[in-house]
């Protein structure tokens, strides 16, 4: 009897034909709903030639690129930063001194339980520091002291024997973090340093609040001008697909980086 079967029944044929009855019931029922979603945003009139107008103008195209840009620009210093960030809390985290392990915890902890936009306003208002500097120092805070958690969780995932055998060996610990600890765990903690970097890039959009000229602030500018007939619709199916393969192509990259590491980790 294999695991599979000594968890669940296997279906019977009535079973089979009930569980195909519901697939077919559930795609018709989401075939319907996004049937009547199309129907409605023909009614109001989302796909007349007018709300879509803004986007053939040369100055509508340049703002949105310049919008990406900025997007683009503010989550690569928020991403690089963060990176050190939790990798400096990581280490005093992990570090054999109490004092030092007890100011890593109250940062981390403090930064990890504010909310990013308090924190990217309180920069901006009251330390009166520019939109994009204001907005990557929020999510470097934040999201660097989330990875910190994330860098030490990976290193403490680490069998105890594998640090044991490098100390028996006479390695310093800096030498086994860097040559055995660390190696093994950023094979685990990968997905979720990624997963936090995703977060980050959809963090970026904030930045809108504090007239950070961003990709969703450009979106916002146009589809509250009246001159294009308020398209607020045609600015989301545009803008919507451009942060979701950003953040899908992030993923590809991590699955990638992952997989590569995994061959490397068996051939070595």
């Amino acid at each position: 009897m294999t695991a599979a079967s000594a968890l669940y029944d296997e279906p019977g044929p009535k079973a089979l034909a009930r569980h195909r009855l519901y697939g077919r019931l559930a795609v018709l029922v989401l075939a319907g709903l996004a049937a009547w979603l199309v129907y409605k945003l023909f009614d109001t009139g989302q796909f007349t030639a007018e709300k879509w107008n803004a986007f053939t103008y040369k100055g509508i195209q340049e703002l949105l690129l310049r919008g990406l840009a900025n997007t683009l620009r503010a989550f690569a210093w928020a991403a690089v930063l963060s990176l050190v960030f939790g990798a400096v809390f990581a280490a005093g985290r992990l570090s054999d001194h109490r004092v030092i392990r007890w100011v890593a915890a109250v940062v981390v902890e403090f930064f990890r339980a504010m909310p990013v936009l308090v924190m990217i306003f309180f920069i901006f208002i009251a330390l009166k520091v520019e939109p994009r500097w204001a907005l990557v120092t929020g999510l470097t805070l934040y999201n660097g002291s989330v990875l910190a958690e994330v860098f030490r969780a990976g290193v403490r995932a680490v069998p105890r024997g594998q640090s044991e055998a490098a100390y028996a060996l006479g390695m310093r610990k800096t030498q086994v973090m860097a040559y055995v600890l660390i190696p093994q765990g950023v094979r685990t903690m990968l997905p979720s340093v990624i997963s936090q970097l995703v977060v980050a890039l959809k963090d970026t959009s904030l930045g809108f609040l504090i007239s950070y000229e961003e990709f969703l602030y450009a979106g916002r500018q146009i589809a509250t001008n009246l001159d294009y007939s308020l398209p607020f619709i045609p600015v989301v199916m545009v803008i919507a697909p451009v942060y979701i393969g950003m953040c899908m192509a992030l993923s590809w990259v991590a699955t990638r980086v992952e997989r590569h590491g995994r061959r490397v980790g068996r051939g070595a």
